[in-house]
This record gives structure tokens, C-alpha cells and sequence, in this order.
């Protein structure tokens, strides 16, 4: 079905930007990139995709099931996205909460054109249909110039929720954990933007730069858009092994060398950073069982510190064989949506979350990612990101943190506007 041709670039940076810059043409894009973080699962640096062939789009109602049928069907490249609130397709659940984005619920595409960067070795993938169209749009893309675009966006951001209302809001779910009917939440907030237009690519490329983290995605759906710095994968599959890599654990960085080392070491041994972590690893192993091979689940590393450009963070990583009697679809489901956005026990927590929560998630907390024509696939956690509806002029970006037995309000503010500090200062400047 597809033609690959293979190129040696000179400068790989460029030409990532000089792609990205010329999928704008096209009404549907998704652009990952790695950033180069040294990382022991990665499969490529970076992937564009562009120009639907085939897509698929649809509300939570049966879902998994029809992108499971159009996965089978298609054996092709996927790429798209899961929104949160397909937990309302798995269980008995529902999101009525304000919803000022209007993105469907599930969005997955078969891209004409596919671009798959490794170290500097470019492989071009296209339908038989357009592979006349390789080295013309090779040529075009190297030789192109970059547009720059240094205009302030100035952006006015708006809170959802005050800072009383968080406080009161955190407190009502440590009540919650205190009287047993969870463990832990995630509970999440809304900042926002009305009548704003933004420039998508140049607000990507300003958050990608600031943050540089190893899950960052660019997604472009008509008018819809996710502009994504997330550092945090949410599952992949290779071959029957399954990958799980959930973030719990936050620390911030320091300019001084010592300080920094020091606050990372601190963050290892926070005995609440850790059980936030350790909590949602058991959960994360349960879900993998339910599709596993029996015995395969195992955690390969336990609460590791790992440091970005804005922050440090504790990350845990499970694997599972896949048992043979299972789709790749079926993994998705049977984990969705990744534990470090929920809480445990989960279904209890999303139940809490839907009703202290002030905005419908959507895409925020949800996973973007693709499908490879051997079923194998890679999702990120949609977390550090600006989303945008160029259609209505709306903006928004959301950050949360854990709420354990062990959290102060007052903290776990201060953590979420550390998280929104570079998503504000991409739009505000």
C-alpha cells in the first residue's frame, strides 16, 4: 500500500521545522517529536502524518468498538487521539460539565503522507496513490525557508476556578479519602482564552522550546488544535510487550547545580510523592492484567527521578505480555484512561473528579498517538498542553495534581501553577 523512500538530512533540526511549517497545507496533521530525550522505548525521534485518506470520528457511544473494527480493517498507520471522557464509553459514567472546546470524543485518521525520522536517516512512506510525489515534496520541504514569527500573542488567561474554590474544592475530596471511597484523585483546573486567535505552529514551537520534553505533539483536526509539551507516555506496544510509564511525583528545578541535585534527591525519598506513585502503579498493573498474559505484568522501575528543562519527576515503568486472544484496541480500553489522571480505585475517583471538577476534560488527560500497520502503537498523556478552537476563538490549557490523604491544599495549588507556568507564558507574553 505504501511506497518508503529513504533520505540522509543535514540538519534534522531544520528540516523538522521546515516540515511541520509545510503540513499546514493539509486539513489534518500530527507531528510527535522526541526532542531527543534519551529514552530506552523510543522508536523514532520524530513522525509527521498528513492528509486523511480514510478517518474515523465519534462521540464515547461504542468507541473502542469502532475503532477497534476500523483498526482491523485498515492494517494501515493510524494517527489521532482519545479524549478523556471515553471513560463514559467503559463505564457507567458521564460528562456534563462545561465544554467551551467542542472536540469530538475520539479522532483517528490514515494519513496519505508519512514521515518518519530516525537519527538523521528520513523515511518517506506514502500511498501508492501520491508516491509519484515523494522527492517533489522532499525537494519543496528541505528547500523551503522558515517563516519566524516573533509576534507576542497576548493572550488574557482567565482562571475557571479561584484559588478559594480550588482550596474548598480539594478539601471536599479529602473528605472523600478520609471516609474510604478513594485513595487518591487527580483533581484538574481550567485556564482559558475567549475571543483569541492564536498562530498555532508558532504557539507549538514557543512551548516545545521552553519545555523540549520527550512527547511533543503538534495536532491539527480542520479547525481544532493541541499544542502539546507533554513529558509522559501513557502506553505503547511493541510486538506482544506492552509499556505503561505513568508521572506521579513533581519537584521544581533550581539554576543553581547543587540546589537542583539536592531538590531531585528530596523528591526520591518524599514519602508523599512516592505513594502518590506507588498508588497508581498497582492500579496500572491491575488494568494491564486484564489483557496479560498470565504472570507477565512486572515493574521494571519503581519511582525513578528524571529531570526535564522545567521540572523534576518521578516516573514508574510496568510491562505486560499481551495475551494472544487480544486486540491492540482491547489494551487501550481495558486501561483507558491512564491511571495518573484518574485516581484509585479508578471508576470511584472519575465519579468524584466529574463532580468537583468545573470543565469537561476532553482532549486534556486524554492520549494522542498512532497505530502501526502491525498493530503495534505509541500514546502519549495529553498534560502540558494548550488546546484551541480556531473556530470559535476559544483557548485553553489544564493542569492537576494528586490528592492523597498526605496533601495540603495550599501545596497542591502552588504545584498546578508551577505545571501552567509555561503554557502562560507562551500566551501571556
Amino acid at each position: 500500500m505504501r511506497t518508503a523512500v529513504t533520505f540522509t538530512l543535514n540538519n534534522p533540526e531544520k528540516f523538522k521545522k521546515q516540515l511541520l511549517q509545510w503540513a499546514q497545507q493539509f486539513r489534518e496533521v500530527v507531528f510527535l517529536d522526541s526532542n531527543n530525550y534519551h529514552q530506552q522505548y523510543t522508536s523514532y525521534d520524530a513522525v509527521l502524518a498528513a492528509d486523511a485518506l480514510t478517518a474515523i470520528q465519534t462521540d464515547c457511544n461504542n468507541a473502542f468498538e469502532e475503532l477497534n473494527s476500523y483498526q482491523q480493517t485498515t492494517k494501515d498507520w493510524l494517527f489521532g487521539y482519545l479524549s478523556y471522557d471515553l471513560k463514559n464509553d467503559t463505564e457507567k459514567l458521564q460528562s456534563a460539565n462545561f465544554d467551551g472546546l467542542q472536540f469530538p470524543d475520539l479522532f483517528f485518521f490514515q494519513p496519505k503522507k508519512l514521515f518518519l525520522l530516525q537519527g538523521n536517516q528520513l523515511e518517506i512512506a506514502y500511498l501508492n496513490m501520491c508516491d509519484d510525489e515523494v522527492n517533489t515534496d522532499f525537494e519543496t520541504i528541505n528547500n523551503s525557508e522558515l517563516v519566524i514569527d516573533n509576534d507576542s500573542l497576548g493572550a488574557v488567561i482567565k482562571q475557571r476556578v479561584s484559588k478559594q474554590d480550588y482550596i474548598d474544592k480539594v478539601t471536599q475530596m479529602l473528605v472523600h479519602i478520609h471516609k474510604g471511597d478513594i485513595y487518591e484523585a487527580n483533581f484538574c483546573m481550567e485556564f482559558y482564552a475567549e475571543n483569541t486567535t492564536i498562530q498555532p505552529v508558532t504557539t507549538y514551537n514557543k512551548l516545545n522550546a521552553i519545555s523540549q520534553p520527550p512527547f511533543a505533539t503538534y495536532f491539527k483536526n480542520n479547525q481544532h488544535y493541541l499544542l502539546s509539551a507533554s513529558p509522559e507516555r501513557y502506553l505503547k506496544k511493541e510486538g506482544s510487550t506492552i509499556v505503561s510509564q505513568p508521572i506521579k511525583g513533581t519537584a521544581r528545578r533550581s539554576e543553581d547545580a547543587t540546589e537542583d541535585e539536592s531538590i531531585k534527591q528530596a523528591l526520591t525519598v518524599n514519602e508523599k510523592e512516592r505513594s502518590e506513585n506507588i498508588m497508581i502503579v498497582d492500579l496500572i498493573r491491575n488494568d494491564l492484567s486484564r489483557t496479560a498474559a498470565k504472570n507477565s505484568v512486572q515493574v521494571k522501575e519503581l519511582c525513578g527521578a528524571y529531570t526535564f528543562k522545567q521540572v523534576h519527576h518521578l516516573i514508574s515503568t510496568i510491562t505486560s505480555e499481551v495475551a494472544e486472544e487480544h486486540t491492540p484496541v482491547d489494551v487501550l480500553k481495558t486501561t483507558f484512561p491512564m491511571g495518573s489522571m484518574t485516581g484509585a480505585p479508578k471508576i470511584s475517583a472519575m465519579e468524584i473528579i466529574e463532580k468537583l471538577e468545573a470543565t469537561k476534560r476532553g482532549l486534556y488527560s486524554g492520549a494522542v498517538g498512532y497505530f502501526t500497520p502491525n498493530g503495534n502503537f505509541d500514546f502519549n498523556v495529553v498534560i502540558r498542553s494548550i488546546l484551541y478552537n480556531k473556530a470559535n476563538k476559544y483557548v485553553s490549557f489544564s493542569v492537576g495534581s494528586a490528592i492523597t490523604s498526605k496533601s495540603d491544599p495550599e501545596k497542591e495549588y502552588e504545584e498546578c501553577l508551577l505545571k501552567a507556568k509555561a503554557m502562560h507564558n507562551v500566551l501571556e507574553v
